[in-house]
């Protein structure tokens, strides 16, 4: 088994998602691209719940994972430890995730609710936020669709 270039530097962290199924999808998701850690916050359910188990077929005995209480807390952390914080969200702002430049520093992913996104309340605390291209008419993607692509995308970048 080859180690991932995201397996030390790159944080997924899901906020208040309501589909187990979308949580299980991610856990596969985070498994095969070997990333640090999982988080889950805010009402995002947490294993064991056989409905996650379901989507993610044993990844959430694999990938490391924790549950975050306190946001900000977790947050400051982050920054003590020179995480860059990214948000998965269409702004004004966002930058393409093509176009996006990597730095020397490690990346913490946040993906926020099926319908309104990443909470308002942790927009302050991103240094950017990055979006998927969409050419379709909606300009939506399923939440573990969409951190399957970041994902690979990510890779891509520290691959190069």
């Amino acid at each position: 088994m080859r180690s991932s270039p995201l397996r030390s530097t790159f944080v997924l962290w899901l906020h208040d998602i309501r589909s187990m199924h979308n949580v299980g999808a991610a856990f596969r998701s985070a498994d095969a691209f070997g990333i640090k850690e999982l988080w889950l916050s805010g009402f995002t359910p947490t294993p064991p719940r056989p409905e996650i188990s379901k989507t993610a077929i044993g990844a959430e005995e694999h990938v490391p994972w924790k549950q975050i209480k306190d946001k900000e807390k977790a947050i400051i952390e982050l920054k003590k430890q020179n995480y860059i914080l990214l948000g998965l969200e269409q702004t004004d702002q966002s930058i393409m995730i093509q176009d996006y430049q990597i730095k020397e520093q490690p990346i913490c992913l946040i993906l926020g609710n099926e319908v309104t996104g990443i909470d308002s309340k942790l927009l302050p605390y991103l240094d950017d936020s990055i979006e998927i291209p969409q050419f379709g008419m909606k300009h939506s993607l399923n939440v573990s669709v969409a951190a399957g692509v970041a994902l690979y995308a990510f890779l891509e970048k520290f691959l190069k």
